[in-house]
């Protein structure tokens, strides 16, 4: 058996927008402020799906869901995330594990985790763990300006 390994990371900015909701695996998380972006801007789900994309060398998600394009627009990106995860299958490959790790001063995120996990491996078809962190203070992430999410994708050939 073969195995391919994929880096994936996403990070975005948090909305002035109060109507702009938080949405991390699907879920979306209430009380907190949203992130700018074009689709849903769940860095989670852009963060997985550059990993799997990365693992089979098929580019990123920019790549294959511009955010030049209307039909984007607002797109829940754990659809996006679904749709990577069939190209990996179409190429011949299986899903061993993602791990991913989401880099965030506020909101608190351990609560949600296990719902995050649930959306993030309904979408792949196969097993996602999540973890939170936060940046201590430091940089941009630290000033609570924004939030990142790191994940690795370990696909195998049968």
């Amino acid at each position: 058996m073969s195995s391919r390994v994929g880096l994936g990371f996403d990070v975005h900015r948090f909305s002035d927008d109060p109507a702009r909701e938080l949405v991390l695996g699907g879920l979306v998380i209430a009380d907190a402020p949203g992130l700018v972006g074009h689709s849903d801007a769940d860095v989670a789900a852009h963060a997985c799906a550059d990993a799997l994309l990365g693992a089979i060398r098929l580019g990123d998600l920019g790549e294959h869901f511009p955010d030049t394009e209307p039909q984007w627009e607002r797109a829940r990106s754990v659809d996006l995330l679904a749709e990577v995860a069939r190209m990996v299958r179409d190429a011949g490959w299986e899903l061993a594990n993602v791990d991913c790790t989401l880099v965030a001063e506020a909101p608190l995120l351990a609560k949600h985790r296990p719902d995050i996990e649930a959306g993030l491996s309904e979408a792949v078809g196969g097993d996602v763990s999540v973890k939170a962190t936060r940046a201590e203070g430091l940089g941009a992430i630290g000033r609570v300006e924004g939030m990142a999410c790191l994940a690795v994708a370990l696909l195998e050939r049968p």
